[in-house]
């Protein structure tokens, strides 16, 4: 948590007293810096998180994201008191279906997305059963403390998915959302948004100019992305609002001619 920043920190936000914590009921909760309904997003939240209300007014919820620390505003109607079910098991995939019944052919009542957090309950076939009674097939969820390995090959899962700035799931993700929940996925925490991420003490200062290397995050004023390989970039973007790979020097390029040089590298 920074200090004096009003993304991370209660007291500059102004933000007092102790928090109420609840849970995150909605498959998605828009976390949003004013209590806007068509104000943009400044980040998501994903069902089972914790989020810490400070203060509750005109159906917002005021507080603080149990995930990452990001201070806003969320609809009331998106949370719930936390239940006694205690977490077992992460989603795996971009996004994976619930049902009601252990079968492929009942209709799907719902979706959760990449690192929602769940309660498995039992077993039934190839389907776990969770604590709310909804089935989720099994292969698409990894057990709590089995991260992932390859943060590249998690983040590459999301190619072709729709950008959407503050968003955090293949519906629709920004660039340092990506990073994120690539990292999240490996069991690595990073901040939410680009700079925070620019300024995080861990990783290695690499020479832009230096021989790129798989992994490693590249920043521009306002930008992120991750090298695949030495001359390959995936990232969420703006230009064609999707995320894409695609060669790393003409990117760079030009990003370069619009007057975004590169502002940082660091390798993790």
């Amino acid at each position: 948590m920074a200090e004096g920043d009003p993304r991370t920190d209660p007291a500059a936000a102004g933000l007092s007293g102790t928090p109420r914590p609840m849970v995150v009921e909605a498959a998605v909760a828009p976390l949003k810096s004013a209590p806007d309904p068509f104000g943009p997003l400044a980040s998501t939240l994903l069902h089972g998180e914790t989020f810490e209300v400070y203060a509750t007014a005109d159906g917002w919820c005021h507080g603080r994201a149990g995930s990452d620390g990001y201070i806003g505003h969320v609809p009331q109607t998106t949370l719930s008191e936390p239940s006694a079910a205690i977490p077992t098991h992460t989603v795996a995939l971009p996004a994976t279906h619930l049902y009601p019944a252990p079968t492929i052919k009942g209709e799907p009542v719902g979706m959760v997305f990449l690192n929602t957090p769940v309660t498995v309950d039992g077993e039934d076939g190839a389907f776990v059963r969770l604590s709310n009674g909804l089935h989720i097939e099994r292969t698409h969820l990894a057990p709590l403390g089995a991260p992932a390995e390859d943060f590249v090959a998690v983040a590459r899962m999301f190619l072709h998915a729709p950008y959407l700035w503050g968003g955090g799931t293949v519906q629709g993700i920004d660039c340092s959302g990506l990073v994120q929940m690539a990292l999240r996925r490996c069991g690595r925490a990073v901040p939410r948004d680009s700079d925070m991420q620019e300024a995080m003490a861990a990783g290695e200062s690499v020479d832009p100019d230096a021989l790129p290397a798989r992994g490693d995050l590249v920043f521009w004023r306002g930008h992120v992305g991750i090298l695949t390989a030495s001359d390959t970039i995936l990232h969420a973007t703006e230009y064609t609002l999707r995320v894409v790979e695609e060669p790393y020097g003409a990117m760079r390029a030009r990003l370069s001619a619009a007057g975004l040089d590169i502002t940082s590298v660091k390798r993790l």
